[in-house]
């Protein structure tokens, strides 16, 4: 059971949610472990504008950094004439960044649990932006190759933290609402990449994009700079609790983060290791992160298929095959709409008839019992669609399909990930963006071999078959639950 990770762990491992319970059973007078009444940095008493606000800048940091992630598939013909690279070299521009995401994670979820969140929005992303100055100005492969790698590791930063963000300043009744808006960017960035790259390498030097990916990051760091405020609880009580000795005199009072006691080495441990602690305990857990990586695996074999299809098939040059990925944000905008209509509403009266008892996470996984079954019938409709003598919009609109059910599949075990692990959620959401950009990384590498040996309609369907395979995933998890 996922809301017990001891229950499948050994008493050596640590227990974050005993942790954070037992902090709250000594009534010691000297910690500092809530927040004064109306307090004006407890988040939950900020307005709903500035949280909204919040939530929005923190969407848009994501999309910038997976916008980042896809550019290249439009520009590969004009890198790969410049710096005669193999097609595996050039597709490489693109997996490099995505293993980043591997690497980043793994630092910047546990250090913003230890450092709280703003520092983890404000150095990563400036360094991000530079190595996208020093991808326009890159001479040669390898340093092509070295800064997308390293700019992938530090645009990671908003991929963690930016959920952990939404989970500091909301409720549990409203984080589905504002979770359902952040989760537009990771997949309107990758399908909007190849769309803007396409029509700058018909038109302009490639240099250009690295230029634009750079400016923009460079905006939205001004934007972090001066209206990002430090979010995290355990960090935010540390300065009431410096506050409190500050104007008592008495060195005493300290928050519970200050009372962890660690060494240099236990801590680099506690970093690296909590999120793979968190995930490898717990089986259903891993299953619903393997669910999660095959889907965003797909999602980005895409930028190799998608070509194969709509440029190889159909003639269109690179600017306007980049114009068929537009559907699959549209697809998850409309599952956003259904989400706030009728998923979140559901989820705000379970809220309700439970209090004061919270609802189980499981409660979250409704809409992935029908996006599982349609994100499986988009590869279908993928697959048989693209052939030569049909039209081009019938394997376009399979975009809306695709995107529509990748959203609510996203909606739904991101909502339960942070719920079943609401203390520990940059950590958990961490180990799921690595194992998840592990597939999206290696999906793009094979794809160009797989769709060329068993063309573009055997291709789509046994990908469409594994999805099929993976829909129970979600019913075995809510079923283990009686109470639902």
């Amino acid at each position: 059971m996922s809301m017990n990770i001891h229950s499948s762990c050994s008493s050596s491992t640590i227990n974050v949610r005993a942790q954070s319970e037992d902090v709250n059973i000594k009534h010691d007078p000297f910690l500092i472990d809530e927040f004064p009444p109306n307090h004006p940095s407890d988040p939950m008493t900020w307005s709903p504008l500035k949280r909204w606000y919040l939530t929005m800048v923190s969407g848009l940091l994501v999309l910038n950094a997976t916008f980042a992630s896809s550019s290249p598939s439009g520009i590969f013909p004009r890198l790969r004439e410049e710096f005669h690279m193999s097609e595996k070299v050039g597709i490489l521009t693109l997996s490099l960044f995505v293993c980043g995401y591997c690497v980043g994670p793994l630092l910047w979820g546990p250090l913003s649990e230890q450092y709280g969140r703003r520092p983890m929005f404000v150095y990563p992303f400036f360094v991000y932006g530079c190595f996208m100055v020093a991808g326009a100005l890159a001479q040669n492969t390898a340093s092509v190759l070295i800064f997308r790698f390293l700019g992938g590791t530090f645009a990671a930063a908003p991929l963690t933290n930016s959920g952990a963000l939404i989970s500091d300043i909301f409720d549990a009744s409203m984080r589905g609402k504002a979770l359902a808006v952040f989760t537009v960017a990771p997949f309107a960035g990758p399908a909007l990449g190849p769309t803007a790259a396409g029509f700058i390498a018909d038109n302009i030097s490639w240099r250009w994009l690295f230029w634009i990916l750079a400016i923009f990051a460079f905006v939205c760091e001004i934007l972090i700079i001066f209206t990002i405020p430090e979010t995290y609880k355990p960090v935010l009580l540390g300065r009431i609790a410096a506050a409190k000795r500050q104007e008592t005199g008495d060195d005493r009072y300290e928050s519970p983060l200050e009372r962890e006691k660690m060494t240099l080495t236990k801590r680099l441990e506690h970093m690296l290791a909590r999120p793979f602690v968190i995930l490898f305990c717990e089986p259903m857990l891993i299953a619903l992160t393997l669910y999660m990586s095959f889907v965003y695996g797909c999602l980005y074999l895409l930028f190799t298929a998608y070509p194969i299809v709509f440029t190889q098939t159909h003639g269109f040059n690179a600017g306007v095959s980049g114009l068929m990925f537009l559907p699959i944000p549209i697809g998850g905008a409309i599952a956003v709409a259904l989400y706030v209509w009728y998923f979140n509403p559901k989820y705000e009266a379970e809220v309700h008839r439970l209090a004061p008892k919270p609802v189980p996470p499981e409660f979250r996984l409704e809409m992935v019992f029908y996006a599982g079954p349609l994100f499986a019938a988009s590869f279908f409709w993928f697959a048989w669609t693209s052939l030569p003598h049909l039209s081009f919009w019938a394997p376009m609109l399979s975009g809306l399909l695709m995107g529509f059910s990748i959203q609510l599949i996203f909606l739904g075990l991101f909502n339960y990930i942070i719920d079943a692990y609401l203390s520990v959620a940059a950590s958990s959401l961490a180990s799921s963006t690595v194992i998840r950009s592990l597939f999206g990384a290696a999906f793009p590498l094979f794809a160009g071999d797989m769709y060329a040996a068993l063309d573009p309609q055997w291709a789509s369907t046994i990908l469409g078959f594994i999805a099929v395979a993976m829909v129970p995933i979600p019913f075995v998890l809510h079923k283990s639950v009686p109470t639902l």
